[in-house]
């Protein structure tokens, strides 16, 4: 049992560490999922300008996806309906609809020339074995910004999850440029759905948002739904207002779905309906407004870690910066081997030390004759000198580029290469303001792209819709005195009339009182005494006067209290066990006269009282005693 116990253990740990680090978190570093890493990494191998068959695509990166060829296809739709690294071709499916892409073998798809500038560095990308060891593949994409917070993410992984919403990418540029000028910066979600946003408890990507639908509301007698919240589609939205329809919170004649290209949803209202009443309704009943709750949670340093935007964007800042400086030193590294082949390959021509070999028989004799005859040009080559692999490329010229050396060319050549490396050194020694530079091309780049780099989704300030404040209170509650009988399905006299979301508070004729949710039918005795709204705001103000018959002596007594707290469907005592109720009354002020038992010799049979006269106590305090004498009955004025 330990062995197994043991077994068990190791691969859980072993398959939670791989769904969490392997399949469903993002990584932080490129903002991208392993199957979407695997499919750009396809896609960058298959380029050549032209569209691709997404099935040949999927075939391709099968390769480096051990999990079949389903989840492949689906989330390079979902990555090109972004919009921002695949350039697609076909029916890739309508985000706002919700309908499916074609098949694969349909529809087509190339990488863009943004996800080459932002993910593409074949000499900065570390690479490890595919899954069956033929292949080599990406670890981590050296991204030149946010991915993460510019495509969102959500991922369920073992005991964890992600949602991570969408932003703007021109706004996380410019986030980014901020934070390397260290100035202050805010980001909010934006979404290709448009809608309105509620960021006011955001949290800086950790809080929550609340989203709504734009509505067209100038027709008194429709409402017209032009955006959609994130999150919803126009089948989904449309259901949620059917559903509230059909259990009466909403009241329409019609509904109709217009939208192609864009948004459109009529919603006709039933006679004597307008639409300023219904929008609140809209918000509180259906999808037209929904919260979302966000968790920003990326694979960082191969742990996942629970960031805020503002610390991705900081740390992309950095990245970029160290991204940006090892690639201008590997152009700066290859420039100068350039120069130094291009200053030998001057030399052995011009210089005629290609003559030497001719009279060399080995390939060692060969070698060395070509190293001795730079030895006078040792200030022209510098400290580098000449190496046995500088002698093999200048070995492999060929006699026709000899015959045809152009001087002039050769000079102008290295010109440029000079006047590059000049280039790179100024920008080595002010990184901050050519990654600035950098950022502003990349927004250029976005800007010259059809339909990117624009805010879809407006921030307003509204909150989330109370539905107890929209709903009506047109739930008839009645009472059948007789039966003893209270709910919504009763045949009885018309007590109260509620919204659904009312509880209700009722007084026995035992002198016993409980809260109940509104009822359809529940049994509270006969002749009960008081029936109303559990409302704890109002009930603090209400004061119960209860007038009682003491069981053992038969004497009055008066309570005086307020009721303030219950627990739901549990009975409570007003009075002590077996006391006779006489009156229960909830008026501030007013007065009652006891009627006393007659008995020989005594001539008072009657007393008044006025209620304000006696103080108010707890619910859980005994009466007061009103007279040492048995009682009949009690009246009030």
């Amino acid at each position: 049992m330990a062995y197994i116990k043991n077994l068990f253990d190791k691969n859980f740990l072993e398959y939670a560490s791989y769904v969490i680090k392997d399949r469903a978190i993002p990584d932080m570093e490129d903002g991208l999922k392993p199957v979407q890493r695997r499919i750009l990494h396809s896609l960058f191998e298959m380029d050549d300008g032209k569209f691709h068959k997404v099935a040949n695509v999927v075939g391709h990166c099968m390769k480096y996806h051990p999990h079949g060829d389903a989840s492949i296809g689906d989330a390079l739709v979902v990555l090109a309906n972004k919009e921002l690294f695949i350039d697609k071709q076909g029916n890739f499916g309508n985000i706002y609809t919700g309908d499916s892409a074609s098949a694969v073998r349909y529809i087509e798809c190339r990488v863009n020339q943004l996800a080459k500038d932002v993910f593409y560095n074949p000499r900065l990308t570390e690479t490890t074995d595919s899954y069956d060891g033929r292949n080599k593949e990406p670890v981590l994409f050296p991204a030149k910004i946010p991915v993460v917070l510019c495509i969102g993410a959500d991922g369920i992984a073992v005991g964890m999850s992600t949602k991570i919403l969408p932003h703007n990418i021109i706004e996380v540029l410019n986030a980014e440029k901020a934070c390397l000028l260290k100035k202050p910066f805010t980001l909010y979600p934006d979404f290709p759905t448009g809608g309105l946003v509620d960021i006011s408890d955001y949290r800086d990507g950790l809080g929550k948002i609340v989203v709504r639908a734009k509505l067209d509301v100038s027709d008194p007698k429709r409402i017209v739904v032009r955006e959609l919240p994130f999150g919803s589609t126009t089948e989904s939205l449309i259901n949620s207002v059917e559903n509230a329809a059909k259990a009466g919170r909403i009241k329409i004649q019609s509904i109709n779905d217009f939208t192609t290209e864009n948004v459109e949803i009529e919603i006709k209202l039933a006679r004597g309906v307008y639409s300023e009443e219904t929008v609140n309704a809209l918000f509180a009943w259906t999808e037209c407004e929904q919260s979302i709750s966000v968790n920003l949670l990326v694979i960082k340093d191969k742990l996942p870690v629970v960031m805020t935007t503002s610390e991705v964007i900081a740390h992309h800042a950095n990245t970029l910066v160290k991204i940006l400086t090892e690639e201008l030193e590997v152009e700066k590294k290859d420039l100068l081997n350039k120069a130094h082949i291009r200053n030998l390959e001057r030399i052995f021509i011009e210089e005629r030390i290609y003559k030497v070999i001719e009279r060399m028989k080995t390939s060692e004799g060969v070698q060395k004759a070509v190293i001795a005859g730079f030895e006078a040009f040792e200030k022209e080559i510098g400290q580098r000198g000449v190496s046995a692999e500088d002698v093999e490329t200048l070995l492999k010229i060929p006699i026709r580029r000899i015959s045809l050396y152009d001087i002039n060319k050769a000079r102008a050549e290295m010109k440029s290469i000079q006047a590059r490396l000049k280039e790179i050194n100024a920008h080595l020694k002010n990184i901050t303001a050519y990654t600035l530079g950098f950022l502003d091309r990349i927004i250029d780049k976005i800007h010259a792209m059809e339909g990117a780099g624009k805010r879809q989704t407006e921030v307003a300030k509204f909150g989330k819709v109370d539905v107890k404040e929209v709903v009506k209170k047109n739930v008839q509650l009645k009472y059948d005195r007789v039966t003893g009988y209270l709910g919504t399905a009763v045949i009885g006299d018309i007590v109260l009339e509620l919204s659904p979301f009312d509880r209700v508070l009722f007084i026995r004729n035992n002198g016993t009182y409980a809260v109940q949710d509104l009822p359809e039918k529940l049994f509270i005795g006969e002749e009960a005494w008081w029936i109303g709204t559990a409302d704890k705001e109002a009930l603090v103000n209400t004061i119960f006067t209860i007038i009682y018959r003491e069981p053992k002596t038969g004497y009055p007594c008066i309570k005086r209290c307020t009721i303030e707290g219950w627990i739901m469907n549990r009975d409570y005592a007003l009075v002590p066990n077996e006391a006779k109720i006489l009156l229960i009354d909830s008026r501030k002020k007013f007065s009652f006269t006891v009627f006393y038992t007659v008995k020989p010799r005594v001539k008072i049979t009657q007393e008044s009282f006025n209620v304000q006269d006696f103080a108010v106590n707890s619910i859980k305090a005994r009466g007061i005693r009103l007279a040492t004498r048995e009682i009949d009955k009690v009246e009030t004025k």
